[in-house]
């Protein structure tokens, strides 16, 4: 459960009281890189970079270096519920105190209790053409040298990619909307490429519609829809065709006539009996 007051504190961005009810939820002794967790926000490293800051000012988080025996030292990171006073050099960390004794009728607190979500989870099991498209995109990108991928990373994005393909894009497509104008500094290439596969998809392609074809119904002439031409219907002029019309149908069959006629005298009245031994 976390206090209201946290939660409507004004002096805290939307995106800073987001990222302290996610630290909040987390178990204790839990540890996680600051790059990788800012690299896995879609607001990227500087939006939770200066998250952090807002926090540490309003004296919700803090870090701690502790020097150890041998000399190593070591950072340990406090997040709180409500706002701390600033640490004065050389005092004492505060540390969780006594709990508290239990309201009559409340259930136990669980100490030990194990966290809700799974320690390794299991990796998605991706199809072939979402492997295909992550290493795609990989060969896009790889002259590139600020937009670094990993593998996990090139495979979150890979469904945009393949959106792509269905769409007709190629890889050179790919790459003039993916490569040049980068932004500078350049902190975050997935989210980078993440919008710009997003913002600059191409447009699904229209269907092409079928070629329909239709015939005069007194002179079998194309015209663009069923019925009659103009010429037959009296509105415009004929315009004579080489090779089309009733007069070349005339002289065609005419022709096939006196070519089978020919054909025919130049027949044996009788052939040849043939015998085979």
């Amino acid at each position: 459960m976390l206090p209201n007051a946290m939660l409507q504190d004004r002096s805290l961005s939307y995106t800073a009281r987001g990222l302290l009810a996610d630290l909040l939820s987390r178990p204790d002794g839990w540890r996680e890189d600051g790059r990788h967790m800012a690299d896995t926000s879609p607001q990227g490293r500087r939006a939770i970079y200066k998250a952090l800051k807002e926090l540490v000012r309003a004296g919700y988080y803090r870090v701690e270096k502790i020097k150890l025996d041998d000399g190593t030292i070591i950072s340990e990171n406090h997040v709180f519920d409500t706002p701390q006073l600033p640490f004065l050099p050389g005092g004492t960390f505060p540390g969780p105190g006594a709990p508290a004794a239990p309201a009559a009728g409340a259930p136990p607190k669980d100490r030990y209790q194990e966290p809700s979500l799974p320690a390794d989870p299991e990796p998605p099991v991706l199809d072939e053409r979402v492997r295909e498209a992550a290493a795609l995109l990989l060969r896009v990108i790889r002259s590139e040298p600020r937009l670094r991928l990993g593998q996990a990373e090139a495979e979150e994005l890979a469904p945009l990619v393949v959106r792509w393909q269905e769409r007709g894009a190629t890889p050179a497509d790919l790459a003039t909307a993916l490569l040049p104008g980068l932004p500078v500094p350049l902190h975050s290439p997935a989210a980078v490429l993440r919008n710009r596969l997003q913002r600059k998809m191409p447009a699904v392609p229209a269907p092409r519609a079928a070629a329909r074809y239709a015939e005069c119904a007194t002179c079998h002439d194309p015209v663009p829809r069923p019925g009659i031409c103009l010429s037959c219907a009296g509105l415009a002029p004929r315009t004579p065709r080489a090779g089309t019309g009733a007069a070349a149908s005339r002289a065609g069959a005419a022709r096939v006539r006196d070519a089978l006629r020919a054909a025919k005298g130049a027949l044996p009245l009788s052939l040849p009996a043939t015998f085979t031994g």
